[in-house]
């Protein structure tokens, strides 16, 4: 209501102040300096000669150049009582003034006022004084918003968040998994706490740290832990906030910064999401004289150019460290780069404990267990996934936190919300085969990852899912292992074909023949595993960004060598596929046997699913990776 209130205010004043003017423009008063002389009663002209002739009249006051008169006159039959009569004068009567004075009347005459020059210069001032109250009150009301009207002139300030004493709440402890990282940072915090140590051999303080990483890793997280660490001012902003729709406020905002930086140095600018306006320069179409390039070479100039920045350290973030400019990347503007990496099981395990520091966990629960499933999460992840555990004890009720919730939690977090149950009929059965294909040939395939989990219980898009868990966190991936994968791809079309037949294939492999497709593609063109191909690596890891220069992007290869690439990748999952029917023919019986049980459970462990596997035939010894921790 004060909102509306407000709002009414704002539009009433100017409209009372029309008004006001209309109406003391357009008003034409009897007359308009007669005072409280004011007559409603009027007399005709020969009536008030009889009356001046009789004695009657006492005062007369004439107007308006003597056209208008006001009689005070006595009047026998209302008792010789006064009253004010309006007379309208025959124009020049000179006479009338001489009768007067005859007649011993007491007179006046009132000059004329030019009120008609007055009115007509306040009647064409009413539009520009409007105009100037409305967009007073406007602009008064947008002060306060962002980017309003109110701020037009603020344009080119810097929007950065200053702090004078950065107390962002977070220090290198709550920062976990990432080592290597905190270790290169923790020098350039010791340099702003303790510069003469440095000065002393003649060292110099980096100019910038750029922290490169997937998203999710901890970059602005080390970026807050490391203003809470120096404890010197420290200055926040995203690479997006320097750019707008108008030319040169990009530039002027980068000045506005680093101007106030070096009026508090030695200080920190932190830029989160560089790459916002620090991409490669002429990679468009239409040349490279666009805002965001001039706010680029303005930074490039502070960071590194004439007048230098002394005392000042720019630490950015960013995951494509890959379109940056390479002028932005070079020593002297950032002198480092730190690659922020997901974490491996140690690392995970450290950032599970800090995570798990404010929740309820119950006995049961294992940190170690919970790092060995989620291979590959980052720090983010990880904290999403104590946090929806935290959600499901919530909604259950109960008091503190078990393996049940946090295996639910992965799964959600993995695949999604669980859905409605399938119900018995031959779709169910059909999708068992499949999930049950999956998990045989990750389970008899030597160089597969081991089976974790089969379930029938719908998340997300999928019908049935099963999980594979890494023995260990891999960087390196072998040709028997890239064929493993692509044969535990190939297991749930296998067992649609191999149960059901041919022709009773179903659609569900759409996405196991993408990741095929897709693994023996890199296997013939990157990573030189082909026999035909040899070792050339004839694609790159990632294709163009940039519009400009895909168009001028061409093949590197010829027409014979494309033909020759799709052979091999065709040849390669040809092969796998014929080795995943023969794996699955011979284990028919322990396969049928099996998706009974899932059928009537609707979800399977790993481990009881290896061992009813082990009755039937041999299991591979698959290593397994204990952590020194």
């Amino acid at each position: 209501m004060k909102t509306s209130w407000k709002v009414i205010a704002l539009w009433a004043a100017p409209l009372l102040l029309i008004g006001f003017f209309l109406w003391q423009a357009t008003a034409v008063p009897t007359s308009p300096s007669m005072g409280q002389n004011v007559a409603s009663t009027r007399m005709t002209y020969g009536r008030f000669l009889e009356y001046l002739e009789s004695g009657r009249v006492t005062t007369v006051d004439l107007y308006e150049g003597g056209r208008t008169a006001i009689v005070e006159a006595v009047d026998p039959e209302l008792t010789n009582r006064p009253q004010h009569l309006r007379v309208d004068l025959p124009g020049n009567t000179p006479e009338l003034i001489t009768r007067l004075q005859a007649e011993q009347v007491n007179f006046d005459v009132h000059p004329a006022r030019n009120d008609g020059a007055i009115w007509g210069l306040l009647s064409n001032l009413i539009f520009p004084i409007l105009l100037i109250t409305g967009l007073f009150f406007i602009f008064r009301r947008s002060g306060n918003v962002p980017g309003g009207p109110g701020q037009a002139m603020n344009f080119g300030k810097s929007k950065a968040r200053f702090q004078m004493e950065a107390k962002t709440g977070v220090m290198f402890d709550d920062v976990a998994g990432i080592e290597e990282a905190k270790e290169e940072l923790q020098e350039v915090v010791t340099f702003l706490k303790k510069p003469e140590r440095f000065t002393a051999v003649g060292a110099k303080i980096p100019k910038g740290v750029l922290l490169v990483g997937p998203p999710g890793t901890g970059k602005t997280l080390l970026a807050k832990a490391i203003a809470g660490e120096a404890g010197t001012p420290f200055f926040s902003i995203s690479g997006s906030e320097f750019v707008e729709m108008f030319v040169g406020v990009g530039a002027s905002r980068v000045r506005d910064l680093f101007k106030k930086a070096k009026e508090n140095a030695p200080c920190i600018i932190f830029i989160d999401e560089i790459d916002a306006v620090g991409r490669q320069r002429g990679a468009g179409i239409g040349g490279g004289n666009d805002e965001r390039e001039q706010t680029l070479n303005q930074l490039l100039t502070e960071m590194d150019g004439f007048e230098g920045n002394t005392g000042i350290i720019i630490i950015a973030a960013t995951n494509r460290p890959d379109v940056l400019d390479s002028a932005l990347l070079r020593p002297g503007r950032f002198d480092r780069q730190v690659t922020v990496d997901p974490p491996d099981i140690k690392g995970r395990i450290e950032i599970l404990e800090v995570h798990a520091r404010n929740k309820k966990l119950a006995e049961d629960v294992s940190l170690r267990v919970i790092a060995r499933r989620t291979p590959g999460f980052s720090g983010a992840d990880l904290a999403n996934l104590l946090n929806e555990a935290a959600i499901l004890d919530g909604a259950r009720r109960k008091d503190a936190m078990t393996m049940l919730e946090v295996d639910d939690a992965v799964d959600r977090v993995i695949a999604g919300m669980e859905g409605t149950p399938l119900t018995d009929g031959k779709s169910k059965r059909l999708i068992a085969y499949h999930e049950i294909g999956h998990a045989m040939i990750g389970t008899l395939v030597k160089d597969h990852d081991p089976v974790q989990k089969v379930t029938l219980i719908p998340r997300g898009q999928a019908q049935g899912l099963t999980w594979f868990a890494p023995s260990e966190d891999q960087s390196l991936v072998s040709r028997s292992q890239l064929k493993a994968r692509i044969m535990g791809a190939l297991g749930g079309r296998a067992a649609e074909a191999v149960i059901f037949g041919e022709d009773e294939i179903t659609t569900g492999a759409g996405n196991d023949l993408q990741q095929v497709t897709g693994m023996a593609r890199q296997m013939v063109t990157r990573f030189g595993m082909s026999d035909k191909i040899g070792l050339i690596s004839l694609e790159g890891q990632s294709q163009e960004v940039f519009l400009g220069s895909g168009l001028t992007n061409r093949s590197e290869y010829s027409n014979e060598i494309a033909a020759t690439i799709d052979q091999e990748v065709k040849a390669i999952a040809q092969a796998c596929y014929e080795e995943t029917l023969r794996i699955i023919r011979e284990n028919r019986v322990v396969i049928d046997r099996l998706v009974d049980i899932l059928i009537e459970r609707e979800s399977m462990d790993g481990d009881e699913f290896r061992q009813i596997v082990a009755e039937y035939t041999e299991v591979p010894d698959k290593e397994r990776f204990v952590p020194a921790i």
